[in-house]
C-alpha cells in the first residue's frame, strides 16, 4: 500500500478498523471522542506519524500511536502495523471487569424457574454486588 503524506483522522481511523465506516469515524470526530493532547479535534484534522489519539468507543477507550498513514481500509492483520496500541492494560481490564456480571443460564427445556429458583437468583444478584467495606 503506497503512504500519503496527508491523511484526514476519520479515513485514518476508518482505515486501521478502529471504526466501522468513516461515517461513524466522523460522528466520533464531531461528538469529542477523539482527542489529540486532551483536545478534540475535527475529522477533517491531518494525522502526522508520531502523533498519540486517545479514541473512545463505546465503553471501549484507546490510546493508539500513528506508525505509518495508511489511505485505504486493509484487513486486520495489516492494518496493525500502522498503528501502535499504547493503552495501559490496567486501564483496559480495570474497566472491563467492572462490568462483569455473572452470567445466569438455565438449561435447555427446564421452563420458567420456580418461585424458589427466582428467589436464589435474586440471592445471587444483591450478594455479587455487596462488599465487605460497607458494612
Amino acid at each position: 500500500m503506497p503512504e500519503k503524506e496527508k491523511l484526514r483522522i476519520d479515513k485514518y481511523l476508518w482505515a486501521i478498523r478502529v471504526f466501522k465506516t468513516r461515517t461513524l469515524a466522523s460522528d466520533a470526530c464531531k461528538a469529542g471522542r477523539v482527542k489529540l493532547d486532551t483536545k478534540n479535534i475535527k475529522p477533517s484534522y491531518e494525522v502526522k506519524i508520531g502523533d498519540t489519539y486517545q479514541v473512545s468507543k463505546g465503553p471501549d477507550r484507546k490510546i493508539i500511536r500513528v506508525t505509518g498513514l495508511l489511505e485505504n481500509r486493509v484487513d486486520a492483520k495489516k492494518a496493525v502495523d500502522y498503528y501502535l496500541d499504547i493503552t495501559p492494560v490496567e486501564q483496559t481490564q480495570a474497566f472491563k471487569s467492572m462490568f462483569q456480571a455473572p452470567i445466569l443460564k438455565r438449561d435447555r427445556g427446564t421452563g420458567r424457574p420456580t418461585k424458589a429458583d427466582r428467589r436464589e437468583i435474586d440471592d445471587l444478584k444483591d450478594n455479587f454486588f455487596d462488599t465487605e467495606d460497607e458494612e
